[in-house]
């Protein structure tokens, strides 16, 4: 059986343990064309856009790893978040993260996603006003809730994802 390179590979679980029939798949390209990000397949991408589901964000300060779930917005090879407290302290002293997105029924997990990315901290009001008003509109919660969090974009440099 042949697999494009962009297409999600059908592995079959089993209730009571999971399996899975093809290593996690893993792309990393030089750059963008045409506003399309090649690092993350379209296939990744519409998983990525799907539906509501909680990231988890990890940073690192000093060598001390930090993880903490994040609602998210990810766009052609972006993915905004806002947040504040230590997540921000750490981001703004070491830009290298990592998110993790998996969706999972009765806590069987039906696929996972794994980012690599830069961070940037946008300390503009106006653009952490509006990012915070999309991704609480993709969480169906007041638009201005938490609007004390600050701007995040990071660039995505690889993905991998597995399907279960």
């Amino acid at each position: 059986m042949s697999v494009e390179p962009y297409d999600l590979p059908a592995s079959p679980g089993s209730v009571g343990y999971l399996r899975h029939t093809s290593p996690p798949r893993s792309y990393r390209s030089p750059g963008r064309r045409s506003g399309v990000s090649e690092r993350v397949p379209p296939a990744v991408e519409e998983l990525l856009t799907s539906e509501p589901l909680t990231a988890y964000l990890a940073t690192s300060r000093e060598n001390r790893p930090h993880v903490a779930p994040v609602w998210y917005r990810y766009e052609g090879g972006t993915v905004e978040l806002v947040t504040t407290g230590r997540k921000l302290e750490n981001l703004r002293s070491n830009p290298r993260v990592s998110l993790a997105v998996q969706k999972a029924e009765a806590g069987i997990p039906e696929w996972t996603v794994t980012l690599l990315g830069t961070a940037t901290v946008i300390e503009d009001d106006a653009e952490n006003r509006e990012a915070n008003r999309r991704i609480n509109r993709k969480y169906g919660v007041e638009p201005d809730a938490w609007a004390g969090n600050t701007l995040v974009r990071v660039a995505v440099g690889s993905a991998s994802y597995r399907r279960y």
